[in-house]
């Protein structure tokens, strides 16, 4: 089952960050359909917050297509976002560990291996610029 963290330095409101934790748990496969999220009340207990919000969390799930509340009984996965890639994610977390520890040994702090990722994967995943689409000029000057 899911244990949500929040963050409180997050800009992102504290309904999302449920939300998201519960997608990601889903790409990762640790969420299943079928599988059972944690109940309201114990959610608002834990993490100190009000149940309303934990409420909003699982209604934006509903609405996605990703669980479904059951009166009385609790909410409940019913479709996932891992795609056809999950069965290559053990190898490639156990690379990342080893990678994330190696990078703790030369120093990098959480905040520097979070930057250093996230810069990485925008260079790499965004688009590119419509000037770097453009043919190349031709070199004869014609």
């Amino acid at each position: 089952m899911i244990e949500f963290v929040l963050d409180g330095r997050s800009r992102v409101a504290t309904y999302m960050q449920l939300v998201l934790q519960v997608k990601q748990a889903l790409r990762v496969g640790l969420l299943r359909p079928g599988d059972q999220l944690p109940r309201v009340r114990e959610v608002a207990q834990t993490l100190a917050i009000n149940p309303n919000t934990v409420h909003k969390a699982y209604r934006e799930l509903e609405l996605e297509g990703l669980a479904e509340g059951r009166p009385g009984v609790g909410t409940f996965v019913v479709n996932t976002l891992a795609g056809p890639s999950l069965a290559n994610q053990g190898e490639l977390r156990e690379e990342l560990v080893a990678w994330l520890r190696k990078a703790r040994e030369a120093g990098l702090s959480r905040e520097d291996i979070a930057a250093l990722i996230d810069t990485t994967i925008r260079a790499d995943f965004e688009p590119p610029a419509p000037q770097d689409l453009a043919a190349p000029a031709d070199s004869r000057g014609a």
